[in-house]
């Protein structure tokens, strides 16, 4: 109760969305985290960074419904 009371009065005196920012782009789920893997030190042009961040993006999601896959396997075994 406590935390949510503290996220609660927080949201209502700071704009959420911009707090969250930071964090969103660290997220693998979006694709400015994946330009960074596929090209930290900048030196793609913009649509071969974007290509290469949607593959690796793409693989690692693919990664993960392997393993989930799996993992419903065994348990129904």
């Amino acid at each position: 109760m406590r935390a949510r009371l503290a996220g609660l009065t927080f949201a209502a005196t700071h704009d959420v969305r911009e707090h969250m920012k930071p964090a969103q782009a660290a997220s693998p789920g979006q694709l400015p985290y994946w330009e960074r893997q596929v090209d930290p030190d900048g030196n793609l042009d913009d649509v071969e960074r974007r290509r290469r961040a949607d593959c690796a993006r793409r693989a690692h999601m693919t990664k993960l419904a392997l393993a989930s896959a799996s993992a419903r396997r065994k348990k129904a075994s």
